[in-house]
């Protein structure tokens, strides 16, 4: 033993034999933020409920439509519920007519990510999805006007609501029943019928009807498409206009600085819930779009303060001033080099906004200053507490809390994921 390991005189030693270091795959911040994200299950069981409940407003004309699949009266088969999707008569809020080409359009976008490699090999699953989006947004904008100029948009669809409901029912009573398959709830959200005036949960209506014989199921269920667009666009709409408002101030300070703070300043001291309620009464006609506005233009100063407070403590490090050293313009740096990294807390702030822009909408329907003519759960809340009736009381009470719970529930999840100090 001695010997082996004996060397010979004048040699010299032999290197020890390394091992070549491997270095880790690196990880961005954004995939850092989603795999804490995972860890957290009660954050996980938040976007399980919103994303359920944002099938649930896309699939609304599947469970409840007085508009059957397919009918069959003895005249010929016929389609109505499709085209009944598109008849502005019926569907008349344009809510409505954006979740409903959502309907029928979203089979059509898996099948081209599922057929992906072969039809388009050359974009990615993420590419093709944004395609998707532009072309519903661009296909619903066209949809929107009756006329174009002179002459009538083709793509703005009338035609007579029937009730095959009704037809059945009177058809069935002649001893002629019709080959037609209804979806499980054969009501219109805007149904009325006196007859049937403050009924209460039966096999029929499950949640009960209204004063005006409505289907309080099929409201509740279309006024979830109501909340949800209410959540998203007005806090897209002030969430743009903070941090639009907050990069500028934090990043160029001096008078900009000075402008901006002062309008805050100026905002905040008003009550925010009754100046939204003021505005809302001062509009003559109003519509779920001037809700979603007014309520985007009169949150915006807490998201403001955030990003300029990040970009003040941003713009003096490192990466910003190799950055300007380089010759990169104002507008590159702060939107592609701080912006990024200031994002987090206007992030954090828009989830717990739509929680807070959904039960906005429903104070301010249940006031009475909000659009009457869609299914918003604060109006029936509201009719609920005239009549003195359990069931209009406890369905949308319930619905309102079950959403802004989950959208609180995501929002602390996302808030301890972007955490600096929690980073595993």
């Amino acid at each position: 033993m001695a010997d082996a390991l004996a060397t010979a005189p004048g040699a010299a030693p032999e290197a020890p034999e390394l091992t070549p270091l491997v270095p880790e795959p690196a990880t961005s911040q954004g995939s850092a933020v989603l795999r804490r994200l995972a860890r957290n299950r009660v954050a996980l069981l938040g976007l399980y409920a919103v994303i359920f409940l944002l099938v649930l407003a896309t699939a609304a004309p599947l469970a409840a439509l007085n508009q059957p699949f397919y009918w069959n009266a003895g005249q010929g088969l016929e389609f109505p519920w499709l085209r009944a999707l598109f008849n502005r008569l019926l569907f008349e809020n344009s809510v409505d007519l954006l979740f409903n080409l959502a309907l029928v359009t979203t089979p059509l976008a898996a099948l081209a990510l599922a057929l992906r490699p072969r039809l388009f090999p050359r974009y990615s699953a993420a590419r093709v999805l944004v395609g998707y989006l532009i072309g519903l947004g661009a296909l619903f904008l066209s949809m929107l006007p009756a006329r174009v100029g002179q002459l009538e948009n083709p793509l703005y669809f009338t035609e007579r609501v029937l009730n095959y409901r009704l037809d059945r029912e009177r058809l069935e009573a002649q001893g002629q029943p019709p080959v037609a398959l209804l979806p499980p709830i054969p009501y219109s959200y805007r149904e009325t019928d006196p007859t049937r005036s403050l009924q209460g949960p039966s096999s029929t209506h499950w949640l009960g009807t209204d004063t005006e014989g409505r289907d309080v199921f099929c409201r509740m269920l279309y006024g979830t498409r109501i909340s949800l667009t209410i959540g998203v666009v007005a806090v897209f709409i002030y969430v743009s206009i903070g941090v639009a408002l907050g990069a500028l101030a934090g990043y160029f300070g001096g008078w900009v600085d000075m402008l901006v703070s002062r309008m805050i300043e100026v905002m905040i001291t008003f009550p925010s819930f009754f100046l939204i309620l003021t505005l809302a009464a001062l509009i003559e006609q109003r519509s779920i779009f001037h809700v979603m506005l007014i309520i985007g233009l009169t949150r915006w100063t807490g998201v403001a303060r955030l990003v300029r407070a990040e970009f003040l403590r941003q713009k003096n490090l490192e990466y910003v001033q190799a950055a300007l050293a380089m010759g990169f313009r104002r507008r590159r740096v702060i939107f592609l080099h701080i912006l990024p990294n200031a994002i987090a807390p206007a992030l954090v702030s828009a989830t717990f906004g739509i929680a807070s822009a959904i039960l906005i909408e429903s104070s301010l329907s249940f006031l009475g200053v909000g659009d009457l003519s869609v299914a918003s759960w604060g109006e029936t809340l509201n009719t609920g507490r005239v009549q003195q009736k359990l069931w209009l009381v406890l369905a949308p009470g319930a619905a309102i809390f079950f959403v802004v719970t989950i959208f609180n529930l995501l929002g602390e999840g996302i808030r301890d994921a972007l955490d600096p100090k929690l980073r595993a």
